[in-house]
């Protein structure tokens, strides 16, 4: 029963503890005698404390054994992205972030209330002492040790593909869950804009397009987590203040009927393709229009977007995703160049707006290359901008997810095969409010295509 653990999806491991069969303390040593076993390798984790963790599921195992209402994660470990306040765990030590935090992070308070066993930090990229990448610290990829899971949310990802934990929280700011996601073989969420709230206790920041999500193997377990961490909250001045559909309202309703347009490359994205490009297209428009298969109406869109980059750079001089920079950052805007930009953003919606009324849902690549080996990572973010075929950079790394940080729209990145033995994702994008039939599409994606496979560290 506890091997059987490392690969349950996380509704299991709760309909398990529910019933009995297993305890939360047992979950709990599995999942930590997991991220010994494979933290040294894959790096995974900046803050686990083990003490901590036997507490929490002590507590929980109690409650099962008092006959308490158990919530939908009740003993279910996870793990949070390292920015994200845990009570009495050290902050990295990032320029912004510093110190112990005094208090949970609102999601990490909601995921308490469900019942779930934090078990810590994940970790994220970090610069060095000359502004460089720590490149030795970076988080590997499970499916290739010598290869990077992406940025960002990379612990998350490489935690959740390696059966370390069945889910974590990711937050995603151009991208930054669903491409570690796409490289490591798992789901990765960006909710619509302000679904999940935001409540900063430090530096009172705003994060414009930045969401926090779920991470995790299974799609209900996506949709259970985000069920958990969405809905206004009264502290924060800037989310949705009214709710949404629940996430898992329409998750076993299938595919059939959806209208689904698919995209290559939105008319720009193959200025910034490298040379696998073309082969990770393919696998993943292949994917896309087997979606026929289950009732889905699927057909390529003639839409043309324009490059958003330039845009998308101007508004985050001004909507930093670090705390809040003051008017003088406007200020630094060239005259010109807010309007330029915003026309721009726009023209964009409107085009989208355009798509959504005679479609449910948008079908892309997540990203256009497999996961780099960590020198090949090293080149693409090291060097001058110029862009080659064999360097991908910052802008080309986001492109095809970035813009819906900007526009506010949720999506999902779903595994939908490999190339070159490397997972790679599908992405499904929506108009705000759409995530239960982004969720949808996905579940319903991966029942009729499961991907059964594991990465070699297992």
């Amino acid at each position: 029963m506890l091997e059987e653990l490392t690969w349950a999806p996380a509704w299991r491991i709760r309909e398990l503890v529910g019933a009995r069969e297993v305890s939360p303390v047992e979950v709990a040593e599995h999942f930590l005698g997991r991220i010994e076993q494979h933290e040294p390798m894959l790096q995974a984790f900046s803050n686990v404390e083990p003490d901590r963790v036997r507490l929490q599921a002590k507590a929980a195992e109690a409650a099962v054994l008092a006959g308490e209402d158990l919530g939908p994660l009740h003993g279910v470990p996870t793990a949070v992205k390292c920015h994200i306040d845990i009570q009495g765990l050290p902050r990295p030590g990032f320029v912004f972030w510093h110190g112990v935090a005094d208090r949970d992070d609102l999601t990490v308070e909601r995921l308490r209330s469900a019942g779930a066993v934090i078990v810590g930090h994940t970790v994220m990229p970090v610069m060095n002492n000359i502004g460089e990448y720590d490149w030795d610290a970076l988080a590997r990829n499970p499916w290739d040790p010598t290869r990077v899971p992406g940025a960002s949310s990379s612990g998350s990802a490489a935690a959740v593909a390696a059966g370390m934990l069945p889910v974590a929280l990711g937050s995603d700011g151009g991208g930054s869950s669903r491409l570690p996601a796409a490289f490591s073989g798992i789901v990765g969420v960006h909710p619509t804009g302000g679904l999940v709230p935001w409540v900063d206790h430090r530096p009172w920041a705003v994060r414009i397009g930045t969401t926090i999500g779920p991470m995790a193997r299974d799609v209900r377990d996506a949709a259970t987590v985000l069920s958990v961490i969405a809905g206004p909250d009264g502290r924060d001045h800037m989310g949705l203040k009214i709710d949404l559909p629940d996430p898992l309202s329409d998750l076993d309703r299938g595919a059939a009927g959806l209208r689904l347009a698919w995209t290559d490359d939105f008319g720009f994205a193959s200025s910034y393709a490298v040379d696998e490009s073309p082969r990770v297209i393919s696998q993943i428009r292949h994917a896309a229009f087997a979606l026929t298969d289950i009732g889905a109406e699927v057909e390529s869109t003639g839409e043309q977007w324009e490059d958003y980059i330039p845009a998308l750079h101007i508004h985050r001089s001004v909507f930093s995703d670090m705390p809040i920079l003051g008017p003088e950052a406007g200020a630094a805007v060239p005259a010109g160049a807010w309007e330029s930009a915003t026309d721009l953003r726009q023209r964009t919606w409107v085009r989208f707006r355009k798509l959504f009324q005679h479609h449910d849902l948008l079908l892309c690549p997540t990203i256009q290359s497999v996961a780099p080996t960590l020198d090949r990572w090293r080149h693409w973010w090291s060097g001058p901008t110029a862009m080659d075929e064999s360097r991908l950079g910052m802008d080309g790394y986001a492109i095809y997810t970035a813009m819906f940080n900007w526009l506010a729209f949720p999506a999902v990145s779903v595994p939908c095969g490999y190339v070159d033995g490397l997972p790679v994702g599908l992405q499904i994008v929506g108009p705000p409010g759409s995530d239960p039939t982004i969720l949808r599409l996905a579940r319903a994606f991966q029942q009729t295509f499961p991907r059964d496979e594991r990465p070699p560290v297992s």
